[in-house]
């Protein structure tokens, strides 16, 4: 017996107002063990902080990073995310970020690509687009 069939979501005219106005998109959280560390780890990338959050003093940090369109969650918190996360970012400029990380870029079918890891150990797959 297969799974029962998923309802398509509610056409977006029936969406209330405040759900119109909300830009939707997916933020990954990644797991980091020093919140100040990575904020510069991802700095080289091009990601600036947006914002910081603590409980209170002492706390784990949970921080937003954006760059462009594109943001990611990094946490402090036990059990927010899995070490050895892979996430893909689509970005316009993998041969300048290959020169800086001293990675080498491949040629796949659909971008050029490189593959990071962040200080925690989470692998970043870097693509710009071909065409």
């Amino acid at each position: 017996m297969g799974a029962p069939p998923i309802e398509p979501r509610a056409d977006p005219g029936t969406l209330s107002k405040a759900a119109r106005r909300v830009q939707e998109e997916v933020v990954p959280i990644l797991r980091v063990s020093d919140a100040a560390a990575a904020v510069a780890w991802y700095g080289r990338l091009g990601f600036t902080r947006e914002w910081e959050h603590r409980f209170g003093p002492g706390f784990p940090a949970f921080v937003s990073m954006a760059r462009g369109g594109v943001r990611l969650f990094l946490s402090e918190h036990v059990g927010d995310a899995r070490p050895d996360t892979l996430v893909y970012l689509r970005l316009g400029d993998v041969d300048a970020i290959a020169a800086d990380f001293g990675a080498t870029v491949d040629d796949a079918p659909w971008a050029r690509e490189i593959e990071l890891r962040d200080l925690d150990g989470n692998r970043l797959r870097i693509g710009t687009p071909k065409g």
